[in-house]
């Protein structure tokens, strides 16, 4: 059964009557004949009393398609069972009609362009049944008390806030939850408004065009170090949320400038980095022009390490710009700016860098601490994850994007071959659940044997304490790194939502790593999200993996610090995996806080409740990661843009079956039936 709803408006200062009426209706616009006029019958304030005070009445009309009008009143109509909202309007009056049960909402002062849509109830208004009840302070009312009911009409007030005139009940309680509805969403929508206003204020403009975003604009920073650079991987998000918003002329001029300045010659102590490397930032700087008087020039200055906390190269940098160079061409479908010779060009020069020989026995990416977003000492030297799930994503958008001939094919081969043996490798040694755990709780030690099931000589002994009884019984991780005697148990966020997102990890693994993010949720979203990892380094852990440092000190910072800016890869992780519903919980508690805080950069101690000590405000990553998280769950399809499904041809690769002489026993086949696809 079809229901509506109508509300009759009228421009008139004096009192309004309130009817309501339950009829059965078609939608809105059923044919409704013009009044001839209204007549009511006025009753003065001193022959009713005050029935309802303070707060606001919202009553649910249902089922009636009769609109009631005169040529000074307007009428509006809202169709199934809707409900409305009025305040603020005065002395009002609540009519009811009981032989009929027909009603009328009649409000003064309020224009609608519904007129003349009514049947006359001119007949009616003089009957002995018509009742009124009289209404004093408007419909902004809230408890309901009912002082004095004329006539016999039996008006009850329920305990769940729900009037019944007559048998005939009007809940309240659910217009309540629709005005607080359309309070949040225009809330939601200022808010957005704010952070793109902050997002295009912290723009860097170099020669008149938009180059990049600054990592934070805070106008309190009286020393901003170099937050007031432009980072790589810091402006992804941003680029990100241009190219979402249809904004793309400022991510073409940040690729191809932070190209120029990858052929730039870096020296540090007298030694140059290998070619291929690209900078963690860069700034414009205004300098004299050469053989002027009083001129000046704009001049990109790039930082490639030397002069970074620690001096470790960004090696993450270059990886993040692959990624990003592939997103511009998927979302805006400009294939030919990553066609072009210099592209072509910086995209060998740094997958050379990466797949360079070295004395390491593992297909993963070994880097020194520091060298990713957490760019201080934090004991992940070695294969940290965060470094191996975004060289795989890079492998795969270097392997879309690269013009295969004579001089490419080698270097094409090379990628397949370490993909399939990088996923391998992951997919066998990081992933940990409750079975796996138990496994390494019985390992034997000091196998000498190419067949050894405790390959890398893991002690059980290094298995922490608060592991055992924080894995869920449901899903499981990729651990934070992996060395010969040493598995890093830490939960990295990045790394193991990068894995979702490259499919590094099987569709298996990576259904559980959002299982245990659910189930684990107090601990890795709590008050605000992400954790960056978890648990925190703490005592003389902490002392002796980070040296003391008083930025990481336990739960701040890298050292298990909130990092909303991880808040648009958890939501490209949940669409991926279809659970969208964890990512609009997230995003919808950190949109209560984040602008009331002042956009941070991250938030300290266990819960994520308190603003980091040192962290900057209007950070541009937190601010650019909520909008594009917002975008991506208004438009889920633009996601699959982003990430990559698993690729069956990398499972049916290994570089052993290119060996004639090969070892007597694969080892991905002996543990391919391990591996869930």
């Amino acid at each position: 059964m079809n229901t509506g709803s109508c509300i009759g408006i009228s421009t008139m200062k004096p009192c309004c009557r309130i009817l309501i009426s339950y009829r059965i209706s078609s939608m809105f616009g059923d044919s409704c004949i013009k009044s001839k006029g209204l007549v009511t019958n006025n009753l003065s304030k001193s022959q009713l009393n005050p029935v309802l005070h303070n707060g606001d009445v919202r009553c649910k009309v249902i089922g009636y398609n009769k609109c009631v009008a005169d040529p000074n009143r307007r009428v509006f109509c809202v169709s199934d069972s809707s409900w409305g909202l009025v305040k603020g309007l005065g002395k009002s009056r609540f009519c009811v009609h009981k032989d009929r049960k027909r009603g009328f909402l009649v409000i003064p002062n309020v224009a609608s362009d519904f007129r003349n849509h009514s049947t006359s109830i001119e007949n009616h208004v003089n009957e002995k049944a018509f009742e009124s009840i009289y209404i004093q302070g408007g419909l902004n009312v809230k408890p309901l008390v009912i002082e004095r009911i004329e006539s016999g009409i039996e008006v009850v007030k329920e305990e769940d806030n729900r009037v019944e005139v007559n048998g005939l009940g009007v809940n309240l309680d659910n217009l309540k939850h629709l005005d607080e509805n359309v309070k949040t969403e225009r809330e939601a929508l200022e808010i957005e408004e704010e952070a793109w206003k902050l997002l295009r204020d912290s723009v860097v403009n170099y020669c008149g065009n938009p180059v990049g975003t600054v990592a934070a604009n805070d106008p309190a920073d009286k020393q901003p170090s170099n937050y007031d650079q432009v980072f790589i991987r810091d402006f992804v998000p941003s680029a990100l949320a241009f190219l979402l918003n249809g904004e793309e002329e400022i991510v073409k001029n940040f690729l191809l400038h932070t190209l120029q300045l990858q052929s730039w010659e870096k020296t540090v102590d007298c030694y140059s980095p290998g070619q291929g490397l690209m900078p963690a930032s860069f700034k414009v700087r205004t300098v004299p022009l050469d053989g002027s008087d009083g001129a000046f020039e704009e001049v990109l200055d790039p930082d490639f390490g030397e002069s970074a906390i620690g001096r470790v190269a960004p090696v993450d940098s270059g990886l993040w710009w692959i990624i990003l160079l592939r997103a511009y061409g998927k979302i805006t479908g400009d294939y030919a700016l990553q066609e072009r010779v210099d592209v072509q060009t910086g995209i060998r020069l740094i997958l050379n860098l990466c797949l360079t020989d070295g004395f390491d026995m593992f297909p993963s990416l070994l880097v020194t601490d520091g060298s990713c977003m957490i760019d201080r000492r934090m004991g992940i030297h070695g294969h940290p994850l965060e470094i191996q799930a975004l060289f795989y994503a890079a492998l795969r958008c270097s392997r879309e994007m690269l013009i295969v001939n004579d001089g490419t094919k080698n270097l094409v081969a090379a990628i397949n071959n370490r993909l399939s043996a990088l996923s391998f490798h992951v997919r066998e040694y990081y992933w940990v659940d409750m079975k796996k755990i138990n496994e390494i709780y019985r390992y034997k030690t000091e196998e000498y044997s190419a067949d050894a099931v405790n390959k890398f000589n893991i002690y059980p002994d290094q298995i922490p304490s608060w592991l055992v009884d924080w894995i869920p019984d449901e899903g499981g991780y990729l651990i934070g790194n992996l060395e010969p005697g040493h598995m890093d148990f830490r939960f990295f966020t990045l790394g193991n939502l990068w894995s979702i997102v490259s499919s590094l990890g099987t569709p298996k693994q990576n259904e559980g790593i959002l299982n245990l993010v659910e189930a684990k949720w107090d601990d890795l979203v709590s008050h605000m999200p992400l954790k960056i990892c978890y648990p925190a380094l703490e005592y003389e852990e902490w002392r002796i993996i980070t040296g003391s440092d008083p930025k990481n000190t336990p739960w701040s910072y890298h050292n298990g610090g909130s990092w909303p800016t991880l808040l648009w890869q958890f939501t490209l992780a949940c669409i991926k995996m279809r659970r969208p519903e964890l990512a609009q919980k997230a995003v919808s508690m950190a949109e209560r806080k984040l602008s009331v805080d002042k956009w941070p950069e991250y938030y300290d101690t266990q819960s994520g409740r308190f603003i980091g000590k040192q962290s900057r405000l209007n950070q541009t990553w937190t601010i650019a990661g909520f909008l594009t998280s917002k975008m991506l769950l208004k438009n889920p399809e633009k996601a699959s843009l982003l990430f990559w499904e698993e690729d069956y041809e990398l499972l049916e690769t290994c570089v052993c079956a290119l060996r004639k002489a090969g070892r007597k026993k694969c080892s991905r086949i002996a543990s391919r039936t391990k591996i869930i696809i």
